[in-house]
């Protein structure tokens, strides 16, 4: 069984993943790091990740960016392998987490579905197929109205993906308002939506001459995001030091 510590327990994300693995018998939570409790989690939960005094095989992290150094050192130090997934790290974190990788296990990946992730192989696959044969390429994502960041860092890896086959002479099209003028074949355009409680919808649309392929993954609920965690974290235990991300999780399957 995979013993793991919740960093950011007591926020959304720590709260459904501590309910998810409550039905898992393959995972627990054996401590958790919130500034903030009231007292309801079943395990230990202490202030700040330096004050954790338990032994764990890996570290599920959904907490703020302010506490992401504090973080990457405490793994470093007592080489317990992490699983990063909370948002809006500056460049200096970034690079941190990979410098961290030399040193211990770490996982991060831009989204944490299963789903989404296997969406990666598959949009390649297809571009291996379309693009030569001249398909246009149109992604479209939408999210929820309180969403900070457009467009979404899960659209600009699937466009990522699907330029990684195309070529560096695609590039990305973000707004075509100001423009009068026929599409330019070698553009990847990525559009965003916002509005009410939109978990997170992408559309991937191949256009071509007489037909159109799309895909399609909706996330109904954020849980799709935990679950896929969790099972970063099984996968994750044991592993020796080196950067990992979903599709290493999805190929171990």
């Amino acid at each position: 069984m995979t013993r793991a510590i919740m960093h950011g327990c007591n926020g959304h994300m720590g709260r459904v993943i501590t309910d998810l693995v409550s039905k898992d018998d393959d995972i627990e939570i054996v401590a958790g790091i919130d500034p903030f409790d009231d007292g309801h989690n079943t395990y230990p939960v202490f202030a700040s990740i330096k004050d954790c005094d338990v032994k764990a095989d890996a570290v599920i992290d959904f907490a703020s960016a302010k506490a992401e150094d504090a973080l990457l050192d405490y793994c470093v130090e007592k080489q317990i392998p992490v699983v990063v997934c909370t948002t809006g790290l500056s460049k200096e974190q970034l690079d941190k987490v990979r410098e961290s990788a030399c040193k211990v296990a770490v996982l991060k990946s831009a989204n944490m579905s299963l789903g989404i992730n296997t969406l990666f192989k598959l949009l390649q696959d297809a571009a291996k197929v379309f693009i030569p044969s001249g398909y246009d390429v149109e992604l479209v994502e939408r999210h929820h109205n309180q969403k900070l960041d457009a467009p979404s860092g899960t659209a600009l890896a699937l466009a990522d993906a699907i330029k990684e086959v195309a070529g560096d002479e695609y590039y990305y099209k973000y707004d075509r308002s100001q423009e009068h003028k026929k599409r330019d074949p070698k553009e990847i355009g990525i559009s965003a939506v916002r509005g009410g409680t939109i978990v997170g919808v992408h559309d991937v649309i191949f256009a071509g001459e007489d037909e159109v392929i799309e895909f399609t993954h909706t996330a109904y609920s954020k849980s799709v995001f935990a679950k896929g965690a969790i099972e970063a974290a099984k996968f994750l235990a044991g592993k020796p030091a080196g950067f990992y991300d979903m599709s290493d999780v999805i190929q171990a399957q």
